[in-house]
């Protein structure tokens, strides 16, 4: 319990760190802005010539685009600053003043930074999402909304667990802003339903990059598509990536040499 509220408190502090900055909250008012406009003239131009898209229809595919864009400013407000932040501190061998702290390591390296004004995208998001299921045919049910919580959850923590296992790799390639950013690029595959790639590339944004489980997973237990075998694997891959990324996180550490070294 001491860990959850150290982290508490150091995500208290991000917060109000980030309020000192509110124009930023515009800025990232209107780069949300031009991110749903883009989505939705692309996606309206698709469906000038199509009914269904690998059988999501125009109302499912926006739902899909509210999980992508909902999940992406949940990934810009608390892991992307955060994993920066490392990087950063791992380059200029302050990581120390994290590792020095009686509490886990993991935990305050995860907490310390808050993007708030990119909660604007997650609103952004929910919105998108709402007005796509609002044309969806078939109803929602309990279980629906009870696979699609699980999902986004998993969807969360695998991305969270490819983020720190990429940022982890600073302990030895001293900089990995290239990679991270590639993964901004790839991210905007989730905009689709994976089953419109080709195999190779479907693996890829499901296993490789977990775009996959992260934002079709959830979409598809809002539309009915999920099958329980899907999600009960998509848990245990969940499961399994973060134990790697936690041995993979003390691995790394032992590769560390900071200012204190």
């Amino acid at each position: 319990m001491s860990s959850l509220r150290v982290g508490w408190l150091f995500l208290r502090m991000g917060v109000i760190n980030e309020l000192q900055y509110r124009v930023n909250f515009f800025v990232q008012l209107l780069q949300s802005l031009i991110q749903v406009g883009t989505a939705l003239v692309m996606l309206e131009l698709v469906y000038s010539h199509t009914n269904a898209l690998n059988g999501w229809t125009q109302p499912e595919l926006l739902s899909l685009i509210g999980v992508q864009v909902l999940l992406g400013g949940f990934i810009h407000t608390f892991i992307q600053p955060n994993m920066q932040q490392l990087m950063q501190d791992v380059q200029q061998g302050t990581l120390d003043y994290a590792l020095t702290k009686p509490e886990d390591a993991q935990l305050l390296i995860s907490v310390r930074m808050v993007r708030i004004w990119q909660v604007v995208e997650i609103v952004s998001g929910v919105i998108l999402l709402f007005v796509g299921l609002a044309g969806v045919e078939n109803s929602i049910g309990v279980g629906d909304a009870i696979a699609f919580g699980i999902a986004l959850l998993i969807g969360g923590v695998l991305v969270y667990c490819f983020w720190l296992v990429m940022t982890t790799g600073a302990f030895w390639v001293v900089r990995m802003e290239n990679v991270l950013e590639l993964f901004e690029g790839i991210y905007q595959t989730g905009r689709w339903p994976v089953t419109v790639y080709p195999g190779w590339l479907r693996y890829s944004v499901t296993f490789l990059v977990p775009i996959g489980f992260a934002v079709t997973v959830p979409a598809e237990a809002l539309t009915s598509r999920l099958q329980w075998p899907t999600l009960v694997f998509a848990l245990g891959f969940g499961c399994a990536a973060f134990a790697f990324t936690r041995w993979f996180w003390h691995f790394g550490l032992r590769h560390y040499s900071g200012a204190s070294a």
